[in-house]
């Protein structure tokens, strides 16, 4: 795989929630407890500064019990529809990356199409890393969701 063919992957889901309720999810410590983080991984201490600039930083706390910290700033925050923000993993000396969440309405607002796009991955590795990550990251939206509805 060439740089450019990694340097971009989309990953998406539906939801069966209101996009205001995904984006809470996405945006409030207290929900990003409950589902963000792949399988065997427990979110920990998430902050989160909702504004233009405002910074976030959240704690993936691996099976090993180590911790794995990602933060970053908001780019652009578009209640209910979109989030944009940079995207690094603390410690590591890489240049940040981009995330772009999307959410829209399907099935009359009964569902919401949730997208991500995490640009600017700087090997196949990471890639891999990112790819598995989102999936888990995202099949347990759904589920918290699922659950809370």
């Amino acid at each position: 795989m060439t740089a450019d063919q990694y340097a971009r992957l989309v990953v998406r889901r539906i939801v069966r929630a209101s996009r205001e309720r995904v984006f809470a999810a996405w945006t409030e410590p207290r929900h990003l407890l409950k589902w963000w983080a792949p399988q065997h991984v427990q979110c920990i201490d998430p902050a989160v500064d909702l504004r233009v600039g405002g910074a976030y930083r959240i704690g993936n706390q691996l099976p090993d019990g180590s911790v794995l910290w990602i933060a970053g700033a908001y780019e652009e925050v578009s209640p209910p529809e979109k989030l944009i923000f940079s995207w690094r993993v603390e410690g590591r000396e890489t240049s940040p990356q981009r995330v772009i969440v999307e959410l829209s309405e399907r099935n009359d607002g009964r569902e919401t199409e949730v997208v991500v796009t995490h640009q600017r991955i700087p090997d196949q590795a990471t890639y891999d890393d990112h790819n598995a990550g989102w999936i888990g990251c995202l099949d347990g939206l759904v589920v918290y969701l699922n659950q809370a509805s």
